[in-house]
């Protein structure tokens, strides 16, 4: 068993060593032991439900006691419904097509040698989050469909409840054949812990941090390791001045309020000048209990909005507040998001196709929609089962990361003899 007690830097490397071991065998498991050891997994999660909701209790009593916000209190908040469905979604990823082993492509060169590109595991994942209870039952979840192990390090907000789901979900593992080192928790607050994680070059392959902008900050900043990452989520959604009033009202509604502490919310709202309906827009958001903080020519029909500064362009509000402003049409809009955006997600509301197409190929974000609601940048809506994160970068995987995202590719070269001249 590992001591909690050991020095960070000798922990990590405790565990990264027996996550190594465990990532050979998973890389040689079948589909069939790997479906049903996330099938046993989510049996698991539903059977010690109230043992985890207990846990999940203490969390939330302490978080509330520690001044966190409302919006942090809904992410870390725990009950029967979310954990059937965080159980759900990890049977939705049991019967995904296991990525390991696709054909990606084939040639044959002149000389006759047969050139194949396949899907393998990528092997450790390190996986470093905050809040979210939920995190550790989909980071182990497609980490362990698509072969690799995986090694958690959660929120101190969550400690009770990640070492809950994280004993429920080994418990079901091991029944189908499987190592229990495939998915480790972490056993220690100690932000020094990270930094080992952040330094375990080699021994981690691949880490991913999923929480707030200083946590990913310092992933991106300190890493030794490749890094799979967004650091804001901060969307907007336009409203074109050709867009149906009752459309662009549900979706901006939705796309703010739905849920306010996850990364799909919309933050900023750009309107059309010559939209018709910006104050019914405007009131409609006012009257969900949402704060508007806008521009002047925003605030004048409405007392109620509050005036937006500079900063309120650049902010992750995650909260029941969105920064508004009129543009002088499609590219005043682009430019804003081009200035102020984080890359994540963002969305057009129009009737005009020709204007909603150039939108979609200009706006450079990971996920860009037409008439619907940024709410949807989720791995489970895209068909996709649990998501492990959203990246907005370039290399190797953009947008909702799951089971594709989390392998890499080898070359097998078959020959007949052939030696090169």
């Amino acid at each position: 068993m590992t001591d909690m007690h050991q020095l960070p830097d000798d922990l990590i490397a405790e565990m990264t060593a027996k996550a190594r071991t465990a990532a050979r065998i998973l890389a040689q498991a079948d589909d069939a032991t790997k479906a049903a050891a996330l099938v046993a997994a989510a049996a698991a999660l539903r059977r010690d439900a109230d043992t985890i909701l207990a846990a999940n209790a203490q969390d939330m009593e302490a978080g509330a006691k520690a001044g966190l916000s409302a919006a942090m209190l809904d992410r870390l908040k725990l009950d029967q419904k979310r954990i059937s469905a965080v159980a759900d979604a990890i049977d939705q990823v049991a019967v995904l097509e296991d990525p390991v082993g696709q054909l990606i492509d084939s040639r044959t060169q002149p000389n006759g040698l047969v050139m194949r590109r396949v899907r393998i595991p990528v092997g450790v994942l390190g996986i470093i989050y905050e809040s979210r209870p939920n995190v550790t039952a989909d980071a182990a979840a497609l980490g362990l469909r698509a072969g690799n192990a995986v090694l958690l390090r959660g929120g101190s907000e969550a400690v009770h409840s990640n070492r809950a789901i994280h004993k429920a979900m080994v418990s079901g593992i091991v029944t189908a054949g499987l190592p229990a080192d495939a998915v480790q928790l972490v056993p220690t607050q100690d932000r020094a812990a990270v930094g080992a994680m952040l330094r375990a070059q080699g021994a981690i392959d691949m880490i991913i941090p999923r929480g707030g902008k200083s946590l990913v900050a310092r992933v991106q900043d300190e890493a030794r390791v490749p890094v799979l990452a967004h650091l804001d989520g901060i969307n907007h959604s336009y409203v074109h001045k050709d867009a149906d009033p009752a459309m662009a009202t549900a979706i901006i509604v939705n796309a703010k309020m739905r849920r306010t502490g996850v990364c799909g919310a919309t933050e900023t709202l750009l309107i059309h000048q010559d939209y018709p309906a910006s104050a019914e827009l405007i009131s409609a958001l006012l009257e969900t209990g949402c704060e508007v903080r806008a521009d002047d020519a925003l605030m004048e029909p409405d007392p109620r909005t509050v005036s937006a500064d500079d900063a309120d362009w650049d902010t992750e509000y995650l909260d029941s507040v969105i920064s508004a402003r009129l543009v002088a049409g499609l590219d005043d809009a682009m430019d804003h998001i081009a200035r102020h955006g984080s890359h994540h997600t963002d969305a057009i509301i129009t009737r005009d196709d020709q204007v909603a197409a150039r939108f979609l190929a200009e706006v450079d974000s990971a996920i860009v929609m037409h008439n619907a609601s940024t709410q949807y940048a989720d791995g489970g809506e895209f068909g996709l089962g649990a998501e492990i994160g959203i990246a907005t970068g370039r290399l190797h995987a953009r947008g909702p990361v799951a089971l594709e995202g989390l392998t890499t590719y080898k070359w097998l070269v078959h020959g007949q003899g052939q030696t090169r001249p």
